[in-house]
């Protein structure tokens, strides 16, 4: 053969290896973390961090903590919420957890810090729960109830609502938030441009979400942290003090001037309360 074409080959061969080893490489601490129980065993000492996120959001909203968190070696995962309910978003979010090796501390924002009190109650891999602008609603409450036990919110007024058609014939109903009112209630401190995109790329979510029953309280039995967004006017700061009082806490820090998306607009605090619960409970 040809010494030159075979050394051709060979040079092409290791740039292909390499081309695909810097592909797969930011996503080698996710593959690895969502891994089912014994893959990837050994890969990290720090816990899996999940974020979870809440309505009229979608996964994207956690990139600027993610980027934080992976630069400093803790395996990263923020699932789609599915937003249909919250029986059915728990369930989704629980299976997440069971397919995770070691340890988890999870994280939810919003209406996700509903998700993840109920998805969380019999996850045993759950190390700390971390409540970012969150609900975290004791069992037998509903969020229409709770939302309205402070004054101060504007979301209700903001949000317009849209029936749908299941696929079992029924008919739902998504809440959207006005294109009007999206930045005044929702992130008031991030600029127009940035609002404008999240607006018209919004997740609804069902109606019923606000209406189920929460049936698991897993901050009852798991260390929970919390961040208060002390100008949020989707959840007021006085709710939030107050669930974060409720649970017992081990350390609640202030956003100053967040809106409700403090994870977007204050990604290092947020970063570094995870982080804090992290080394906590390692």
């Amino acid at each position: 053969m040809d010494p030159e074409l075979t050394r051709r080959r060979v040079l092409a061969g290791t740039a292909a290896a390499a081309s695909t080893a810097a592909l797969l490489g930011p996503l080698s601490s996710a593959a690895s973390a969502a891994a089912p129980s014994g893959a990837g065993a050994g890969a990290s000492s720090k816990p899996t961090v999940v974020l979870v996120h809440g309505g009229f959001a979608d996964a994207s909203c956690w990139n600027g903590v993610i980027e934080r968190l992976q630069h400093t070696g803790y395996p990263t995962i923020a699932p789609a919420n599915p937003l249909r309910s919250l029986p059915t978003d728990a369930a989704y979010i629980a299976s997440v957890l069971r397919s995770i090796s070691g340890p988890v501390v999870l994280v939810g924002h919003s209406y996700g810090g509903a998700t993840i009190t109920n998805a969380a109650a019999e996850a045993t891999n759950v190390k700390a729960l971390v409540y970012i602008a969150a609900f975290v609603p004791d069992q037998g409450e509903q969020l229409s109830v709770l939302i309205n036990k402070y004054p101060g919110s504007i979301i209700e007024a903001a949000t317009r609502p849209v029936p749908f058609a299941g696929a079992d014939g029924t008919t739902g109903v998504d809440l959207y938030l006005e294109a009007d009112k999206f930045r005044a209630a929702f992130a008031a401190d991030l600029p127009v441009a940035t609002t404008r995109l999240m607006q018209a790329t919004q997740r609804p979510f069902s109606a019923t979400c606000f209406t189920d029953t929460t049936t698991a309280t897993a901050w009852r039995t798991i260390p929970s942290w919390g961040l208060v967004a002390d100008t949020d006017k989707a959840i007021p700061p006085a709710l939030q003090r107050f669930f974060y009082d409720r649970a017992r806490a081990r350390h609640v820090v202030e956003a100053r001037g967040a809106s409700h998306v403090a994870m977007i607009s204050h990604p290092r605090t947020t970063t570094r309360l995870i982080e804090a619960a992290a080394r906590a409970t390692t």
